[in-house]
């Protein structure tokens, strides 16, 4: 699917309280209420005659003018307008063919008129992945507040981007500014005291909800660190090691086979070569920069800067 370039976004809310959205999604079908409003007068253009009409029926001059603008909208918006709604958690979005039908219904449970969406209701991004209302941020998803029909979307160029799988330029910055901490933060762990990095590999599992049991490495040399994690119930060995190699994993490896713990981490900075757990279940292998990451989230690159600074 092409990027998409609307010259104009509006969101619709399709029926008071979504009554319309399921025949409008399954039809490919843009539809709007305002039954009371003759679609002759829309289709020859009498806006004036329209405000003047809904005057006769609102209670203020400013929601007589708002009512006619969205049913002007509706009838006048082209081609090239993107129209957006949501619907069972999905954010839906579509173009409409310019002509209006009307569909004759006298009850407010049924729309009054429609307009036919071009290809259909789409809930994807032009890459496939659905647009998911709770990964989208509030500043787009409010309008479905709108205590209206149809508006405006203040988040227009947000929206395009989601439906064109585009990253966002701040989300972007970001990305380069923590794939530069991740860098810093591998040569400063690399840097580290092997006492220093023990209490840096201990720090991580705090942080991430483990409590020690026993520390075993100044008396067994098969793990230093023996973890369980109260929510899991699970119990954890890890080996921590500045360098390694693959006999050094492959003996721990096989005391972890043997301990009956339910999994291991097996922690070094600077391993000699690649390092692989085969299809060893239940081992953990945090090297290099995955290691630095971790670190990174854990909120420990201030600890490691004081630590070799």
């Amino acid at each position: 699917m092409n990027p998409i370039a609307p010259t104009t976004i509006r969101y619709i809310k399709l029926g008071a309280g979504g009554s319309f959205a399921k025949l409008s999604l399954e039809n490919g079908e843009l539809q709007l209420g305002y039954h009371e409003v003759s679609h002759d007068l829309c289709a020859a253009g009498d806006w004036n005659g329209v405000q003047a009409y809904f005057g006769g029926i609102r209670k203020t001059a400013g929601k007589a003018k708002d009512s006619m603008r969205e049913v002007q909208d509706f009838y006048t918006l082209g081609a090239d307008c993107l129209w957006i709604t949501f619907a069972d958690g999905l954010l839906w979005w579509g173009f409409a063919e310019p002509e209006v039908t009307w569909l004759a219904q006298d009850n407010n449970l049924s729309a009054s008129r429609m307009r036919r969406v071009i290809g259909g209701w789409r809930s994807t991004s032009v890459q496939g992945k659905p647009l998911r209302m709770v990964d989208l941020t509030t500043r787009l998803t409010q309008v479905a507040n709108y205590r209206g029909t149809i508006c405006a979307v203040r988040a227009s160029d947000y929206l395009v981007r989601k439906i064109n799988a585009e990253d966002e330029p701040i989300v972007t910055a970001a990305t380069s500014a923590r794939q530069a901490m991740t860098q810093s933060a591998m040569a400063m762990i690399a840097a580290l005291h092997w006492a220093d990095f023990e209490i840096m590999v201990d720090l991580i599992f705090a942080r991430g909800g483990w409590q020690r049991v026993s520390v075993l490495g100044k008396t067994m040399a098969d793990v230093d660190l023996v973890l369980e994690q109260p929510t899991l119930g699970e119990v954890a060995s890890v080996q921590v090691k500045s360098r390694a190699s693959q006999a050094v994993l492959d003996e721990h490896i096989a005391y972890f086979e043997a301990s009956g713990h339910d999994r291991t981490f097996f922690v070094c900075h600077s391993p000699t070569g690649t390092l692989s757990t085969g299809e060893a279940e239940g081992v953990h292998l945090w090297t290099g920069e995955p290691l630095a990451a971790i670190a990174v989230k854990s909120g420990l690159f201030d600890w490691l800067m004081d630590r070799v600074g």
